[in-house]
């Protein structure tokens, strides 16, 4: 149809009704490997960033987050460690598998008895109003058919005074470092995609979608127009990643 709305999965256009369930595809496959090619594509640097994170974001006792596309659990576990367990975390993802994934490594930790795992699409949340006091993202909302609506349903299920904060791939600033890590992204990463997880294709996903997020004014301009005041960034490695920070006032 003239009038059918499109968007992006990678580098081609998509209807916009086809999106979610093609990145579900992507996630269901990678699910028992996410982890394990985070390491290998990041060099481990992923583990540093999400630290930084957690330095910014400085979890308080007593508090509930809301942690969106944290399949593996990755967030949800540093957040809880934190806070020695005085608080509460519900992971939310729309591939099940990556949910699985994330319960299998729970039960070797001390987390059981305060996370919930919860299926779930990030445009439609399935919680009341002003429920959390902290919503994170990281590396999935460049995955989202509409990051807007996303970004609104955040600000809807925090509490006045909560706080968003999102990590996320984005921009170097110089345009030569940006084309020497497009070189490593496009020839390296899907090879690795190969050779660990079985599956180069989606990996050529998950690096063209990169380059497709907005850059960080943009994305902080994003955050600003869903409600959120005090928004502000920070670059990690560069501009390799992006910490983006924003509160329910």
């Amino acid at each position: 149809m003239a009038d059918e709305r499109t968007t992006h999965f990678g580098f081609r256009d998509v209807p916009e009704d086809e999106k979610a369930g093609m990145v579900h595809g992507v996630f269901s496959s990678v699910a028992s490997k996410y982890d394990v090619m985070n390491d290998a594509m990041s060099l481990g640097i992923h583990r540093i960033w999400k630290d930084a994170m957690m330095d910014w974001l400085a979890p308080r006792p007593g508090t509930h987050l809301l942690d969106v596309a944290g399949g593996t659990g990755d967030i949800a576990f540093r957040y809880l460690d934190r806070v020695q367990d005085d608080a509460r975390a519900t992971v939310l993802d729309m591939t099940e598998d990556m949910l699985r994934e994330g319960e299998r490594r729970a039960q070797t930790r001390k987390h059981a008895g305060v996370l919930d795992w919860v299926v779930g699409d990030a445009m439609a949340l399935p919680f009341e109003d002003n429920s959390f006091d902290t919503y994170t993202i990281s590396f999935g909302i460049r995955n989202v058919t509409r990051i807007g609506d996303a970004l609104s349903e955040a600000f809807r299920v925090l509490r006045p005074g909560g706080r968003l904060m999102v990590l996320e791939f984005s921009q170097l600033p110089n345009q030569g470092m940006q084309k020497l890590y497009d070189l490593y992204s496009f020839n390296v990463i899907p090879r690795l995609g190969k050779a660990i997880a079985n599956d180069s294709e989606s990996y050529q996903y998950l690096v063209e979608s990169i380059r497709k997020f907005p850059d960080q004014e943009t994305f902080a301009s994003m955050i600003r127009t869903a409600g959120f005041g005090q928004v502000s960034y920070r670059n990690l490695s560069m501009g390799i990643a992006c910490l983006h920070s924003g509160w329910k006032i």
